[in-house]
């Protein structure tokens, strides 16, 4: 764990001496950067190779011979020995990287959060090599915001903030997460090894996370064989030709035109522009279990109308980006125009991360920012600061603190079926029942627990028609859903 940042915190909140109680959150607040966003120190040399404290670094590193060599992952890096390079603190100072241009510190952030929080205890940086696997750095990162939760719930300040939450509950764990971070958060809370960190969670606030990937990263590793470039694009594509992080942020969306057809990035697509194939392979394999699980209490800030490449042709081994991106039906099949080709739309974004790729869910929240600096704008600030001060008596802050139902589309009379309710184990939570649309009948539904934290019922139906089936709890929204019931015969349509 880090709390260094560059700058000095109170050890109170700053407005305690004005006669007012300052509106402040309990919680506890867990930074994560994004992809460079934290400085990297060699400790089998004793250098620091990414983010020094003054910006003369850059010009060493990118245009040096040998300036990025020490950030390329080494043989036994890549087989999971991670014990040279250790992430000491945030970036102090701004950079800049070909392609994702440039990557501001975070110094007004954390200021924000300084003045949000109850204690400077409450908040916590955390710094990791922005260059390893996403999972690697995840589980540290479970492990350390546990640590620092515990600690806030033991001190002093907590106890007393506690007193002015509207309903006085512990603290829970807040992430802000910036690009890459968002992914880590995400891995941390879904396959970080604590199965009870994702409930001791209040909220995700992701800025500007490509959690579909990038076309950028497509750019960067092209970039060692693509068309003619500065010399720091292509030590930068050697670099992160080694990097597994690099190769978790390529595209996961439909954006190769290949003909008439849009379709996915393919390992062997990207060892032909550049990248290593192997760890293709890996980043598909750990996106598809962590896909298999939703990123709980999410909050995306996403930015909007910067131009951003959002798909690409590969033509002989070479990358043309375009700032146009594809949509499917819900079908799955890509829309297209009368003529039959795909149709091309246009959704900007931050300049790295196109907005259709930075959040999991439809509602977000809009920004006019680039991507490195999405964090450390004044409207940023001002929606962390919001989210942060956000009490639980409001409501659930994210529908995932419901329930969720799922029945049949088409029953038939006399003739059991199952109804099951996720999001609890506990009968005694959810009061249910099924009433036909139109009639007085209607009955009360009992549920048992189920081996896979769910909850299971049997359901007969009297008779033909519709019906709808209700569930609420005392903690969240009620949910519906139709079911109809119609005859055996009328089960099967003849050809």
């Amino acid at each position: 764990m880090n709390h260094s940042w560059g700058g000095t915190l109170p050890n109170a909140h700053p407005h305690t001496e004005s006669g007012l109680t300052p509106a402040v959150t309990h919680d506890a607040v867990v930074i994560v950067p994004g992809i460079m966003g934290s400085e990297l120190y060699d400790t089998t040399t004793g250098n620091v190779i990414w983010g020094l404290a003054n910006g003369r670094w850059l010009a060493k590193a990118w245009l040096s011979r040998d300036g990025l060599t020490p950030l390329q992952l080494t043989p036994d890096e890549l087989a999971g020995d991670h014990s040279r390079i250790q992430a000491r603190r945030l970036l102090q100072t701004p950079a800049w990287s070909p392609f994702l241009r440039g990557i501001e510190p975070y110094h007004k952030l954390v200021r924000t959060i300084e003045n949000t929080v109850a204690h400077r205890d409450a908040m916590m940086t955390f710094p990791y090599d922005w260059r390893l696997p996403t999972v690697v750095n995840a589980r540290r990162l479970a492990q350390e915001a546990r640590s620092h939760l515990q600690r806030w719930l033991a001190h002093p300040a907590h106890a007393a903030a506690r007193q002015q939450a509207v309903d006085e509950r512990p603290a829970r764990l807040v992430f802000i997460a910036h690009s890459m971070g968002g992914l880590v958060t995400y891995a941390a809370l879904t396959l970080g090894g604590d199965n009870d960190l994702s409930s001791d969670t209040r909220g995700v606030m992701t800025l500007g996370t490509p959690f579909k990937g990038s076309v950028v990263a497509a750019n960067i590793l092209n970039a060692i064989q693509g068309a003619p470039l500065p010399l720091p694009h292509s030590r930068l594509a050697r670099a992160a030709a080694t990097m597994p992080a690099v190769h978790e942020l390529l595209p996961r969306f439909l954006c190769l035109e290949d003909g008439l057809d849009v379709r996915h990035l393919t390992p062997a697509d990207v060892a032909d522009l550049g990248g290593d194939k192997d760890l293709a392979k890996a980043s598909e394999d750990f996106f598809t279990t962590l896909y298999t699980q939703p990123l709980p209490h999410q909050r995306p800030v996403v930015g909007i109308r910067q131009d951003t490449v959002q798909s690409m042709k590969l033509i002989d081994g070479i990358v043309h980006a375009s700032e146009y991106c594809f949509r499917t039906d819900t079908d799955g099949e890509v829309k297209r125009d009368p003529n039959g080709a795909p149709r091309r739309y246009p959704v900007w974004g931050d300049g790295t991360v196109h907005r259709e790729s930075a959040s999991l869910i439809r509602r977000t929240i809009p920004v006019f920012a680039q991507h490195g600096a999405i964090a450390s704008g004044r409207e940023a600030c001002r929606i962390v600061s919001d989210f942060l001060l956000e009490d639980d008596h409001l409501g659930p802050d994210q529908a995932e603190d419901g329930i969720g139902l799922s029945v049949p589309d088409y029953v038939t009379p006399d003739a059991a079926w199952e109804c099951t309710v996720s999001g609890t184990d506990d009968p005694s939570q959810v009061e249910c029942s099924i009433a036909a649309t139109e009639g007085d009948w209607h009955k009360n539904v009992e549920f048992e627990p189920t081996d896979d934290n769910r909850l299971r019922a049997k359901i007969t139906l009297p008779d033909t028609g519709l019906y709808r089936l209700t569930a609420k709890t005392d903690y969240g929204p009620t949910v519906t859903q139709l079911v109809f019931a119609g005859s055996d015969s009328q089960c099967h349509v003849e050809e």
